[in-house]
C-alpha cells in the first residue's frame, strides 16, 4: 500500500510539472507568432542559416510532448488525500498557473485521517516543495520553467533558438526569459531575480552563463541534477559522490531503548524539531554520534546526508561542494551529518566553518570540545556516549544475518573494541566475509580480525604495527609477574564498565585507558609479553619508534608525542614505548633553560597519559630512572627477573623449536644450568646455532651451541670463563 502512495505522488508530481511546463509552452508559441508577424523579410535568401517559419510551424504542428494528461476524479480522489490543505498556496502563483494548482490541492479530510493527512503533508509535488524550500517567487518559478524546458523536450532548443534570432544559441537568454515573463528588461526588480544573491542563483537551481556578453544576452540553464530532481529521480550530484559518507542510523528505525549504553536520539530530533539548526555532537571513542545524529533527523521528518569532512577537506574547491552539498539537501528536504571535525582543527578550520554557517539542519560530530571561532550560530551542545559492549554485541549481531554459535561471547570478544556503530557494522560484514573462506561457521578470531581491519593506518606511519602470533602458552615467567600481566589484560577488557559504568574514576579530566609499566632486564621477555595481551584481546600491537619522537628542538617532541596518541586513541590496539626512560625520564632541578625544556616535556607527558583512552605500555631496562609521577599514573608495574635454571631449560627447548634438526650430544641441561642469559639471549643463541648448522649441511650439535654461546658472551661484553663452559670447554673457539 505505501509503495502504491508513493507512485501516485509521484505521478501526481510530475503531471504538475509538465502542465506547468505547458504553459511556458503556450507563451514560447505566441511568442513565436509575434514574431513571424512582425518578421521584415520571411524570404531572405540566407533563411537556412537559421530555422525557417516554416520548420517552426511544423515544430509547433508536431505535438505537445509536455503537456500533462488531464486528470482523473481518481487523481483528484488520490491528490485530495496525498497533500494537506494549501490553501496560501496562490500567494507564488500566477493567474494562469492558478487553475492548475487547484487541481493538486486537496479537499478537506474527514476528522479521522488527520494523521493520514500530516503524514503526506510533507510530500508536496516536488516543484511546489522546491519553491517554498527556496523561498521563490511567482517570478523566480516561471524563470525556472522556461529555462528547464528544453531539457523536457528538444524542440524547443530549436525554438529558442529561433527567438533568439541564433540557431547557435539554442538556450534563453535572459532578456526573452524576462519577455516571456511578460516584465520589462529594464525592471530593476525582475532583473534582480538574477543576481548571484536571488534565491535562484544562490541555490543553485539556475545558472547564468556567458558572462562576458551582455546582460540580457546571456544564457540561462538549469544544472542537471534539479531537472532530475524535479522530474522524480534522486541520485546525488556527482559533483560530490566522493564526500558523501552513509552512517548507520539507530537499528530498528530509530528504536535504542533495548540497546543501553548507545543513547537516545529523541532529544536531539526534538530540538530539531523545535527549530534548532546547528547541533554538536561531542563524542568519546567509539561513540555512536554519526548514528545518533542520522536517526534524530530521521525522527524530526527529514533525511541524513553523511559528509566525510576528511574527504570534503581534500576537495580541491570546498567551498563549491559545500553549495553542492546545501542544495542536495534542500532538494531532497534533508540535513547534513558531518564527521569527523578532528583532523581539520589545527590545518583547515575553514571548512568546518563553511560546512556549520550552512541554512538548514547541520549536525557536526568530533571528539575535541567546541570552538566557538567554528561559526557564526550559537550550536546545541550535546554528548554522544561511546557504544557499551552489550550494545556492541547487539549492533554486531544485527548486522550479521546468519545465527551465531551459542558458544561465542561477542560481548567478551568485542569489549577490548572501541567502535562505533558505523564500524560495528563493517567488522561484522568483514567477519562474514573471512568465515565464508572456512565453512561458512564465524569464530572468535575471525570477529576480532573485521574488528582490527577497522583501524585507520595514520599510526602506522609514526609507530610499527606487529599482528600478534603469540600466547599465554609462548611465555616462560614466574607465577607474580605471569598473574600482572592477566590481571592487565582483564583491566583492559572490563575498563568500560568498572570506570564507566560503576563510575570508578570519576572527575579529572581522566580517560578510561589502561597504562603499564614493564621494568627488566633486555631479553626478559616484555616486548613478547606486550605481544601476548594484545593478542588476548585480539589486538595489534604498535612499537612506537623513538627515531620518529625523539627532537632536538624545543617543543618538537611534545607535537610528535601528541601526534601519536592522538592517532591511537582512534585505532583499538596496544601502544607499546619500549626504552621508556628515554622520554618518561625524571624531572630534574632548574639550573638552566635545558632543564626548563625538559621538565616541560615530561610534564606535558604526565597529561596526556591521564587523558589517554587506550593501552600503553612503557618497557624500560631502568625502572628508576622513571619519574615517580609516572609511577602513580601506572595501573601496574610490572618486573621481569632474569629466569631460573628451569625456565631458562623450558627456554631452550622452546628457541630450538619442533622443526631444528638436533644432534644426539645436544646437553641442554647443562646450557639451563651453566649459562645465565634471558630469554631474548636465548634464542639469539639458538638462531646462530642453526645458521651454523645450516652451513655444515646438518643437525645442531653441542659445538654449535657452544659456540653460539661464546658468540653472544662476547655480544653482552662478558668474559668467556673456562669454569662456566665445564666439559665443553675444549669446544669453544679461539
Amino acid at each position: 500500500m505505501r509503495a502504491e502512495v508513493e507512485r501516485r505522488w509521484r505521478e501526481l508530481s510530475l503531471r504538475h510539472l509538465l502542465d506547468r511546463a505547458a504553459l511556458i509552452e503556450e507563451r514560447i508559441r505566441r511568442a513565436v507568432d509575434a514574431r513571424q508577424r512582425t518578421d521584415p523579410d520571411p524570404d531572405d535568401a540566407f533563411r537556412g542559416l537559421y530555422l525557417s517559419d516554416d520548420a517552426i510551424r511544423r515544430l509547433l504542428d508536431e505535438g505537445r510532448t509536455i503537456t500533462g494528461p488531464d486528470a482523473t476524479d481518481g487523481d483528484q480522489l488520490a491528490a485530495a488525500e496525498a497533500w494537506a490543505d494549501a490553501a496560501d498556496a496562490t500567494e507564488w502563483l500566477g493567474e494562469e498557473a492558478a487553475p492548475l494548482e487547484a487541481r493538486v490541492r486537496p479537499a478537506k479530510t474527514e476528522e479521522g485521517s488527520a494523521a493520514t493527512r500530516d503524514n503526506k503533508a510533507r510530500h508536496p509535488t516536488r516543484l511546489r516543495a522546491l519553491t517554498r524550500e527556496f523561498h521563490l517567487t511567482a517570478l523566480d518559478v516561471e524563470i525556472l520553467l522556461i529555462a528547464l524546458i528544453p531539457d523536457l523536450d528538444d524542440r524547443y532548443e530549436q525554438f529558442y533558438g529561433y527567438l533568439n534570432d541564433d540557431v547557435t544559441r539554442r538556450r534563453p537568454s535572459t532578456g526573452l526569459t524576462l519577455g516571456l515573463c511578460g516584465v520589462s528588461a529594464a525592471d530593476a526588480d525582475a532583473r534582480g531575480r538574477l543576481h548571484p544573491a536571488s534565491p535562484l542563483r544562490a541555490g543553485g537551481l539556475l545558472l547564468v552563463e556567458e558572462p562576458d556578453r551582455p546582460f540580457l544576452a546571456r544564457a540561462l540553464r538549469v544544472p542537471d541534477r534539479v531537472t532530475a530532481h524535479l522530474l522524480g529521480h534522486d541520485v546525488p550530484d556527482p559533483r560530490v559522490a566522493d564526500v558523501l559518507a552513509t552512517w548507520n542510523e539507530a537499528p530498528d528505525g530509530g528504536r535504542w531503548q533495548d540497546l543501553p549504553g548507545v543513547g537516545d536520539p529523541a532529544p536531539l530530533a526534538r530540538a530539531l524539531g523545535g527549530g534548532a539548526e546547528l547541533a554538536y555532537l561531542r563524542e568519546d571513542q567509539g561513540g555512536a554520534g554519526t548514528a545518533l545524529a542520522t536517526s534524530a533527523l530521521t525522527r524530526a521528518g527529514r533525511a541524513a546526508i553523511g559528509v566525510d569532512l576528511e574527504r570534503l577537506a581534500e576537495d580541491p574547491n570546498p567551498l563549491d561542494a559545500v553549495r553542492t552539498l546545501t542544495r542536495e539537501a534542500r532538494l531532497t528536504g534533508a540535513g547534513l551529518v558531518c564527521a569527523p571535525i578532528d583532523t581539520l582543527i589545527r590545518d583547515k578550520p575553514e571548512v568546518i566553518r563553511l560546512v556549520a554557517d550552512t541554512e538548514l539542519p547541520v549536525i557536526l560530530v568530533g571528539r575535541a570540545p567546541w570552538d566557538a571561532t567554528w561559526s557564526a550560530r550559537s550550536p546545541l551542545l550535546l554528548h554522544a556516549p561511546r557504544v557499551e559492549p552489550p550494545a556492541r554485541a547487539a549492533l554486531w549481531q544485527r548486522s550479521y544475518e546468519p545465527p551465531i554459535s551459542p558458544d561465542l561471547d561477542v560481548t567478551r570478544i568485542l569489549s577490548p573494541f572501541l567502535l562505533t556503530p558505523d564500524q560495528i557494522a563493517r567488522a561484522a560484514r568483514s567477519a562474514a566475509q573471512t568465515a565464508s573462506l572456512n565453512g561458512g561457521k564465524v569464530r572468535a578470531d575471525h570477529i576480532r580480525a573485521g574488528a582490527r581491519a577497522q583501524n585507520a593506518a595514520g599510526l602506522d606511519r609514526l609507530a610499527r604495527r606487529i599482528e600478534p602470533t603469540v600466547t599465554w602458552a609462548d611465555l616462560v615467567l614466574p607465577a607474580d609477574p605471569l598473574a600482572q600481566l592477566r590481571e592487565l589484560t582483564a583491566r583492559a577488557r572490563h575498563r568500560d564498565r568498572v570506570l564507566g559504568q560503576w563510575g570508578m574514576r570519576p572527575g579529572g579530566g581522566r580517560g578510561r585507558g589502561v597504562a603499564a609499566l614493564f621494568a627488566g632486564d633486555s631479553g626478559t621477555g616484555k616486548t613478547m609479553s606486550a605481544e601476548v595481551i594484545a593478542a588476548d584481546l585480539g589486538l595489534d600491537l604498535y612499537t612506537v619508534d623513538l627515531a620518529t619522537v625523539i627532537d632536538k628542538y624545543v617543543g618538537e617532541t611534545e607535537k610528535n608525542l601528541e601526534k601519536i596518541f592522538s592517532e591511537a586513541a582512534g585505532i583499538n590496539g596496544v601502544l607499546l614505548f619500549d626504552e621508556a626512560d628515554a622520554i618518561f625520564g625524571k624531572r630534574s632541578e632548574v639550573k638552566d633553560a635545558h632543564d626548563r625544556y625538559a621538565n616541560v616535556e615530561s610534564a606535558y607527558l604526565l597529561q596526556r597519559m591521564e587523558s589517554f583512552d587506550g593501552l600503553a605500555i612503557l618497557a624500560t631496562n631502568l625502572r628508576a630512572n622513571l619519574d615517580d609521577a609516572f609511577t602513580r599514573r601506572l595501573d601496574l608495574v610490572v618486573d621481569f627477573p632474569l629466569p631460573d635454571a628451569t625456565q631458562r631449560r623450558v627456554l631452550w627447548e622452546r628457541c630450538l623449536g619442533p622443526l631444528l634438526p638436533r644432534a644426539s650430544d645436544l646437553d641442554l641441561d647443562f646450557c639451563a644450568d651453566a649459562f645465565e642469559l634471558a630469554g631474548g639471549n636465548i634464542r639469539s643463541v639458538a638462531v646462530t646455532a642453526a645458521y651454523l648448522a645450516a652451513e655444515s649441511g646438518g643437525a645442531v650439535r653441542m659445538e654449535d651451541l657452544i659456540h653460539a654461546v661464546q658468540r653472544e658472551y662476547q655480544k653482552l661484553g662478558r668474559l668467556t670463563l673456562a669454569s662456566e663452559f665445564g666439559a665443553y670447554v675444549g669446544l669453544l673457539r679461539g
